[in-house]
């Protein structure tokens, strides 16, 4: 079973704005580039799924004008990029240098912004895993977001009931904005249990 892990295009915001579950579009133009190169290797057939944030439903509908016989994607909530809370929308460098330490110092459980935690973003995240491994597809397309690709890199690596003890631990690298990555799902006959 193969899951694409497509992150949505790129948006106007500049550099350096924090904006996770801020309903922010992307921007137009590489939006449909994005759905271009993602037509062009994507199999005929598969499953998928999309963040309810406009910038994921974009890229799906740019998809879906590709492909006009491609069924309407699942919604899904559980894609939804971390809450950041009151740090939405602000620069990174205007985030109080405390409440960073603070987030450094209890990267699993401190909840930026008063948003949500890295732990209750891999709660909705594996939900979400343990939905697509009982669908039965083949090959299933997530159109998320870069917190949600790292979410299921962390567990495919780590398993999944763990946690990251620090945030040396969490995978740094995710997909640009507008590409993806393909990572191999266990077979959940074979035991692999998400809580």
């Amino acid at each position: 079973m193969r899951l694409w892990l497509v992150r949505h295009a790129a948006t106007a915001l500049p550099t350096g704005v924090c904006y996770g579950a801020s309903d922010i579009p992307a921007d137009p133009v590489a939006t449909v580039e994005a759905a271009r190169r993602l037509d062009a290797v994507l199999p005929a057939r598969f499953g998928w799924r999309v963040s309810s944030l406009i910038r994921a439903r974009q890229l799906a509908q740019a998809l879906q004008a590709r492909r006009p016989g491609l069924a309407a994607p699942v919604v899904d909530p559980n894609l939804g990029e971390l809450d950041f809370g009151a740090w939405e929308r602000l620069l990174w460098d205007d985030v109080p240098r405390a409440e960073l330490d603070a987030w450094a110092a209890d990267f699993t459980d401190y909840r930026p912004g008063g948003g949500e935690s890295v732990r209750m973003l891999l709660r909705r995240v594996r939900h979400a895993l343990r939905t697509a491994m009982a669908d039965g597809v083949d090959d299933q397309v997530w159109i998320t977001h870069a917190g949600v690709i790292r979410a299921v890199r962390y567990t495919l690596q780590w398993g999944s009931a763990a946690v990251p003890p620090d945030a040396g631990h969490w995978p740094r690298k995710a997909p640009a904005p507008g590409q993806w990555v393909c990572v191999a799902l266990p077979d959940t006959r074979e035991g692999w249990d998400l809580p």
